[in-house]
C-alpha cells in the first residue's frame, strides 16, 4: 500500500539513511564492507580484522547504525579489541560510533579532532534537521574524543595485518584521511576518491593536496579502492581523478588568464563538466575547485 504524501514529505523522498544489516561483503583476506547501495548519507563502512583486534572505519550515522555495525563486526570476530576511525569528521562517518562500548579505542588525526570540535556539532544539527528520521537516528549523538591521536601517519597492527592512517587534506575537508590495509591492498579513500562521481571540493580545499593525494594512493599500489561513498573501483580510479582535477584547474587558469572573474570561471567550468560528465553526481564540488584553482593563479 502506497504510504500517503504526507508521510512521505516527513520521511525524506529517498530511501532512510540506514546501513544494511546482512550485506557484509568480503574483499580480500582481512578486509570486508558495508556498501552504502548509493543511499544518502550511508557511509561504505570498512571492517579490517586480525588476528588479534579489528578495525571499524566509518560507523554510520548514529547509534542505531553504529549498532548496525557493531552486530556485523560480531559475526565476523569476537575480540574485544576494537578500533574506530573516520575518514572524516562529518555526521555519518563519525556519529555511529557513540553505539560502540566504551573500551573500543578511537583513532584519530589531530587536525580531524580539531574539525570536529569546530563544526561536527553543527553538522549533526544540520543533518537532524534534514529529515524526522536523520533527527531519530542522530538523538544523543555526540562528540565521542579519540583515545588515541595522530599527527599525519599512523600504523594500526591488528595482529597478523597493519593498517596504514594517512592524512592527506586539506582536500574534501583538512583531516581527510586514508586508510591502507597491508597485504590486502585495499584502500578506503573516503570522499579523496570516488567513482564516477566529482570531488566535493570547496572553500578551503587546495588543488595540490589533492594532487599529492593522487600520488601518495598510486604509490601505495592499491587493488581494491573503497571511496566514501559509491561503488568501489580499481586504481584506475586514482587517474581518472587525476585527470578531472587537472583538467579543471588548467580550464580555470586560462579563463582567469582570459580576464574572467572566478564566478565566471566557476560558472563555465561547471558546466563543461557536466557536459563531459552527465552521469556523475556531487557536480556542486566543481564550481569550487574551479574558484580554487582560480584563485591559485598570480
Amino acid at each position: 500500500m502506497a504510504l500517503p504524501a504526507t508521510v512521505v514529505a516527513q520521511r525524506g523522498s529517498g530511501p532512510d539513511p540506514l546501513v544494511p544489516e546482512n550485506a557484509t561483503e568480503q574483499v580480500a583476506t582481512h578486509t570486508w564492507v558495508i556498501s552504502d547501495n548509493n543511499i544518502g548519507a550511508v557511509p561504505n563502512v570498512g571492517i579490517v580484522v586480525g588476528d588479534r583486534a579489528a578495525l571499524v572505519i566509518d560507523p554510520g550515522l548514529g547509534r542505531r547504525n553504529g549498532e548496525t555495525v557493531l552486530r556485523e563486526l560480531r559475526k565476523l570476530t569476537g575480540t574485544d579489541e576494537v578500533y574506530i576511525a573516520s575518514t572524516h569528521y562529518h555526521a555519518e562517518h563519525t556519529s555511529g560510533y557513540v553505539a560502540f562500548p566504551p573500551s573500543a579505542n578511537y583513532v584519530n588525526s589531530i587536525v580531524q579532532e580539531q574539525e570536529f570540535a569546530e563544526s561536527g556539532m553543527g553538522f549533526i544539527a544540520r543533518f537532524a534537521s534534514r529529515t524526522p528520521i536523520m533527527a531519530e537516528l542522530l538523538r544523543g549523538a555526540e562528540r565521542r574524543t579519540a583515545d588515541v591521536t595522530f599527527d599525519r601517519e599512523y600504523a594500526l597492527d591488528l595482529g597478523g595485518v597493519t593498517v596504514q592512517f594517512l592524512v592527506v587534506g586539506p582536500t574534501h575537508t583538512r583531516g581527510d584521511t586514508a586508510f591502507f590495509v597491508d597485504g590486502d591492498a585495499v584502500l578506503f579513500s573516503g570522499d579523496v576518491v570516488m567513482n564516477e562521481s566529482f570531488l566535493a571540493a570547496n572553500a578551503g580545499s587546495s588543488v595540490t593536496a589533492w594532487l599529492a593525494a593522487f600520488d601518495a594512493f598510486d604509490a601505495m599500489g592499491p587493488g581494491v579502492i573503497v571511496p566514501a561513498h559509491g561503488e568501489r573501483g580499481g586504481s584506475s580510479l586514482i587517474g581518472v581523478q587525476r585527470g578531472t582535477m587537472l583538467a579543471i584547474q588548467t580550464r580555470a587558469r586560462e579563463l582567469k588568464t582570459a580576464g574572467r572573474s572566478a564566478d565566471e570561471t566557476a560558472d563555465i567550468v561547471l558546466t563543461e563538466q557536466q557536459a563531459l560528465h552527465p552521469a556523475w553526481g556531487r557536480s556542486n564540488g566543481v564550481a569550487a575547485l574551479a574558484r580554487v584553482a582560480w584563485n591559485d593563479v598570480p
